[in-house]
């Protein structure tokens, strides 16, 4: 008799869905938190994380979860760290785990440790919680999914169903004409099965659809459609579409790459981490080290998202922003569509394409300068790969009013960057084209 399971509930799956659903979980210190005296700040002293979304859940934090590091699976009390400290340098995140890890094996504190993660992980990781994506590399799945897949194949197996071979009906292979046979060797000729030969064994289950061939073929066969004796491709599309046999299945989107732009970590650059989402997203210029400038001076990662239509008039791109290249892997490279730049060639000694000429071949070089003072030297002999805007100078009096002008220079900028990319093969469901 077959027994039914409910599936245990995942934390990775709770915390994603409490993020989607703006419903950031509780950290306490006892499994079912029923007064607020329960509740605490200090993941060092808490015991347990609590969702209300999308079912009442608590979970022990010392649970290990499906994130995999170094093939060990990752508690979820570091995997809330990593979360809290998404927006953090990486200094600063590797500090606040040692910090952490004091306390918790200090008097008071709940015990154990907490693993540090390393740039791409906690980029993966932090990603996959946002909803950005679907699939991590890093993430095992679901072993409900595992089992379920596999008791389907297996009982497909047992009754002969899978493997494209069938039972033998009674009477019909192991008995002989007009010979009487005895009901349980009929029973067990029944659940014999046919050892056939090389064809029928390389017989599938279900029937294979060659439809995408004969699109393929008619961009052949349009060739001859003027002459006499061969069949219109209009006609032979239209019986495509009428036969349902005929019709491709759907095939499964692929996720398009997030494109990458590369910061000068110069402290001469009017762009950097602290300003550049500003100077981007809402067209105004605030001096990287102004009070205007916000937190994120010491995040080490940013995201902004750009609707570009000639690439994909109907989905924005989701844009990643670094100072450094220190975590890329390799195939990172070929997703950097922008670098800004002040013209210093040390900025790019750890970059994949050290010389200038060999960078801006491959990526669109940016200097942002003061409208009224001249272009550096180095820049201008850089050529046509690296395009040059000029900014007002900040008023401290005046602030952001009247910068107006910030806007044209911003929408320019990203024109030149749409352009570039389309140049380098984006496009709507892809990234660029290795070459």
């Amino acid at each position: 008799m077959a027994s039914t399971t409910t599936p245990s509930p995942d934390p990775l799956l709770c915390l994603r869905h409490s993020i989607a659903s703006n419903h950031p979980p509780i950290l306490t210190t006892s499994a079912d938190a029923t007064t607020a005296s329960d509740a605490v700040d200090n993941l060092a002293t808490a015991t347990h994380l609590q969702f209300s979304e999308p079912n009442h859940q608590s979970f022990p934090l010392d649970t290990p979860t499906r994130f995999v590091s170094s093939e060990h699976a990752v508690d979820l009390r570091s995997i809330y760290l990593a979360w809290q400290k998404k927006d953090v340098a990486i200094p600063d995140y590797i500090a606040s785990a040692q910090q952490l890890n004091e306390e918790l094996a200090a008097p008071g504190g709940a015990g154990g440790r907490v693993q540090n993660l390393v740039f791409v992980e906690r980029l993966d990781l932090i990603t996959w919680l946002e909803g950005a994506s679907d699939d991590s590399e890093y993430i095992k799945p679901l072993a409900s999914d595992g089992s379920a897949a596999a008791a389907a194949g297996s009982a497909q197996v047992a009754s002969g169903a899978a493997g494209g071979i069938a039972t033998v009906p009674s009477g019909a292979a192991g008995a002989r004409p007009g010979k009487t046979i005895d009901p349980r060797l009929a029973e067990i000729y029944n659940g014999e099965r046919r050892m056939g030969d090389r064809n029928s064994v390389l017989r599938g289950i279900k029937p294979t659809d060659f439809s995408h061939i004969r699109k393929t073929a008619e961009v052949f066969l349009n060739r001859n459609r003027t002459r006499p004796g061969h069949q219109s491709s209009t006609t032979t599309t239209a019986n495509a579409n009428t036969n349902p046999a005929l019709v491709s299945l759907p095939k499964k989107p692929t996720r398009r790459p997030d494109p990458i732009i590369l910061l000068s970590p110069s402290a001469s650059s009017l762009l950097r981490m602290s300003n550049i989402k500003s100077f981007l997203e809402s067209g105004v210029y605030i001096p990287p080290d102004s009070a205007l400038a916000g937190s994120s001076n010491t995040a080490n990662i940013l995201h902004i998202s750009r609707l570009l239509p000639s690439i994909d008039p109907s989905r924005p791109l989701r844009f990643i922003l670094v100072d450094t290249p220190e975590q890329f892997k390799p195939d990172y490279w070929s997703r950097v569509v922008a670098v800004f730049t002040t013209g210093q060639t040390w900025q790019f000694k750890s970059y994949k394409w050290q010389a200038a000429p060999d960078l801006f071949k491959n990526a669109l070089g940016i200097y942002i300068g003061w409208r009224g003072e001249d272009v550096p030297a180095t820049v201008r002999g850089w050529g046509r790969g690296v395009t040059s805007a000029q900014i007002e100078k900040w008023n401290g009096n005046t602030g952001t009013q009247g910068r107006w002008r910030d806007r044209e220079v911003v929408e320019g900028i990203w024109g030149q960057v749409e352009e570039a990319m389309r140049g380098r093969g984006w496009g709507k469901d892809g990234g660029p084209v290795v070459r």
